[in-house]
Parts: structure tokens; sequence; C-alpha cells
């Protein structure tokens, strides 16, 4: 069998392939160009996209070239695999915008220095914009049956559900297939790789290039990623696990990797780091807390660096070795004043967004859940004053995973601006405080 493809089974990427034997035997005979797809609905990709970016990686890792479709074109339909409903359509501005830090995202990941095997990101609106209706349906359309088209499961399961599927949904499928052909003949791109639910329109631009110009292609697709829990891989109780860290700090990064169920952690060492699978295997008898921290540091160090890496690790040790505050613990600055206006325990919770509710915060509170330096809280009047903070910090825990660290105070300042890490904007609290969150690690 084909190296990649050896690889690509190994890890637990593989799910279904047309015609694997030609294609094994075409990537041992030559370099080839694959792509993969991503639609430009979110400012940010996040983890759930992970498992498709670690196979661009491969890629370049067995010398082929990827080529990244960010779609400009077809975010502006909606892909109606996997939905129960249309998507709301973004503006212009805002895909253009998306598909900008997309790209800076993946840049990250992949190896933008080898010209043999540079990443070559594409736009899709460039020739999905100027179609002329007419002739794409006559040139195009005409390779399609309304009955195959009726059969595949992006288009079934809506309406096995009486669930309504807009005309604009139906043309996605046709319009990805046309990707495929137009990247086949722009940069003779033999491969296209997607996750399991992509299978019918990946299938659909294997046969209209077959149809269109008579070559062959091939189509490869990834296993739906689910944690041992059942959960759908990239979200958390607290949302998505983003991989731009305007939206998701390093730390909290690093924490959803460390805190990954047991079930999870070899399973995931081959899906989303770089370790040779021996070394996988020779690890598998190793301490669990020890491979999830190894885990945890490989996917953000992918990510993020070594040095945020390292730094989070610490900043962990610290936060619960019982004996630090952790100075390195991401924090908020707050005003001095919102302290001689008697700001609450109840009322700092809410500020560090560790808990929303005020109910919930009562409960915790009951159930001897939060801490101020390591030291329960039982009182849920309890007012917080000047003598909580050391050296100007004050570390406030709820549970055993979850520390906040608000601090230094800043005198004289009627609101604070300070960097802002997270997409969370408070204003208006009880205390009358305008804040930038820097992080909430979990």
């Amino acid at each position: 069998m084909n190296k990649f493809l050896k690889e690509f089974k190994d890890r637990g990427y593989f799910y279904q392939c047309t015609n694997e034997a030609e294609l094994s035997n075409l990537m041992d005979s030559e370099k080839i160009k694959a792509y993969i797809g991503f639609d430009c609905t979110a400012e940010s990709l996040h983890v759930g996209s992970l498992l498709q970016i670690m196979c661009l990686r491969l890629l370049q890792k067995n010398g082929h070239r990827p080529i990244v479709l960010l779609g400009g074109g077809t975010t502006r339909i909606g892909d109606p695999s996997g939905k129960d409903k249309t998507r709301k359509i973004l503006s212009e501005e805002e895909i253009e915008k998306n598909i900008k830090n997309i790209k800076d995202i993946l840049k990250k990941f992949l190896d933008n220095n080898d010209p043999e095997t540079k990443p070559i990101f594409v736009n899709n609106y460039t020739w999905l914009k100027n179609l002329n209706y007419i002739s794409f349906l006559r040139d195009i359309g005409k390779h399609f049956t309304i009955n195959r088209m009726l059969t595949f499961d992006s288009v079934k399961l809506r309406l096995d559900r009486e669930q309504s599927l807009s005309y604009m949904e139906f043309n996605y499928m046709i319009l990805q297939a046309y990707d495929f052909l137009e990247l086949n003949k722009k940069e003779n791109c033999a491969l296209q790789i997607g996750g399991s639910d992509q299978w019918g329109n990946i299938i659909n631009g294997v046969e209209l290039i077959k149809r269109y110009s008579n070559k062959q292609s091939y189509g490869l697709t990834t296993p739906l990623i689910t944690l041992a829990t059942g959960a759908k891989m990239g979200k958390s109780e607290n949302g998505a696990i983003w991989l731009d860290e305007k939206f998701l700090s390093a730390y909290d990064y690093w924490q959803f990797w460390r805190n990954i169920d047991d079930r999870d952690v070899v399973k995931f060492l081959k899906n989303f780091t770089d370790m040779k699978i021996e070394d996988i295997k020779k690890a598998e008898n190793h301490n669990i807390n020890d491979l999830k921290i190894l885990l945890a540091n490989e996917t953000t160090s992918m990510l993020h660096g070594e040095d945020a890496a390292k730094n989070s690790e610490q900043a962990a040790k610290e936060a619960f070795s019982g004996n630090s505050l952790g100075s390195n613990l991401p924090s908020i600055k707050i005003n001095s004043k919102n302290i001689d206006d008697k700001l609450d325990i109840i009322d700092l919770v809410v500020l560090s967004k560790l808990e929303k509710s005020k109910s919930e915060i009562r409960r915790l509170i009951k159930g001897k859940a939060i801490k101020i330096n390591d030291k329960v809280i039982s009182d849920e009047k309890l007012i917080i004053t000047n003598e909580f903070f050391k050296e100007n910090y004050l570390k406030l825990s709820i549970g055993k995973k979850r520390h906040f660290s608000p601090g230094p105070i800043c005198v004289g300042l009627s609101t604070i601006s300070i960097f802002r890490i997270s997409p969370l904007f408070i204003e208006n609290l009880s205390c009358g405080l305008k804040i930038l969150v820097i992080q909430i690690p979990e």
C-alpha cells in the first residue's frame, strides 16, 4: 500500500475511497495535488476541522501538494450536508474577513516554505461569480439527474424529515462537483479529501470530471470524529473550541486537550499529533495523566507554538498546586473603585464568567465548590475587600479544574482598556464596570 494511504489508515483518518488500489499506485508513481474545501461561515475554524487540517499536513509530509479551497462562492449558498435548516447567508464583507482569518489559521499548521509542497490557496468565488446560468446548465447541469441527487444523504435526510430544502441549497452539490472539475483543469488536482458527510458531493465531482474530460480522479473521506461521551468534536459545554486565539486562548486550548476523556487520549494522539505511530504505541502504558499532558503539549505547540504550550502547562500546575496564586494564569483587571463599592462574591463570579447564573453560583457556594485563594467560600454575601488580594492578585476557583485570577487592581481608571483575547465584552455589570475579559479557562 502507498505510504501516504497506509499512514492515513494507521492514524484513523480513513473512511471511504474511490478506486483505492488505483489511487495507491498513482501516489506511488508521482507526487499529486489534492484538495480539501473549507466553507467560510465563521471567522475561525474550530477543532471539528482539525482532522482535515491534519490530512493536509500528511500530504505535505509525503511530498504531495495540498490545495486549500476557501469557499468564498459556496459559502454564499450554504452546504445542506448534516444541516437541519438553511444556514444564515453572510454579507460580502463578513465572508471576505472570514476567508482572510481562516487562511491565516491554516498557514500556522502547514509548511509554507517548500516550493514543492507549499499549499495552494484558492477561492472558488473567482470562477463561480461569473458563471453564465444558461451555459452552466447546458455544459454542467446535463451531467446530473434529479433521481440521483435525491438519493444523497444531504438531500434525502432533509426531505425524509419533511424539513425545507431550498433550491439554492439543492444546487450546492453541483457547485462542489464543479469546483473539483475546475481544480482538475487548472491545477491538475487528482484527489478530493473530505468528511464522510461529503461522500456524495465528492462522488459527483469524480463522475463529472470523467464525463466532462474523460480523466480519472479520486475521492477520499475521513470518519466523523466524536468524543467518547458521544459529543461532537469541536464543541464543549461552553461553546466551540476555536483555533483562533482571539476567541480561545492558548491556555483554554491546552486545557481542552488536557481534560479529554481517558478513552480518547491514545486515539487523539494518533489523530491530532505528528508523533510516530510506533512512539504512540510505546507510550500507551504510561500514566494516563502524563499522556494527557503530552497530548495537550503536542496539539498546543502545533497551533500556538512551544512556548505557549509550556506556559499553559506551567499555569495549570500553579493553578492546581494549592500553594500558588497562579501568576501564569490569564487575568482580568478590575477597577479598585468597585472594591470600595462592595463587590460581593456572586458579582465577582459573574464578572469572571466562570458561571452566569446567580442561582447556580449560590448552589455552588452551598456545595463548597467556590474558593478564593484556595480557601472555600461558604458565605454567599461575602464582600470582596482589598485584603483578599495578594500582590494585587486574587485567585478564584470553582470546582477542581476552573481557576481565574482577577487583577491586578487598576487604581483611578473608570474603564479598563487591555488586550482583547476573548470575544467576550461585558458592560453595565452590577458593579457598573465596563471590562474586557482576557480569558476564562474551564
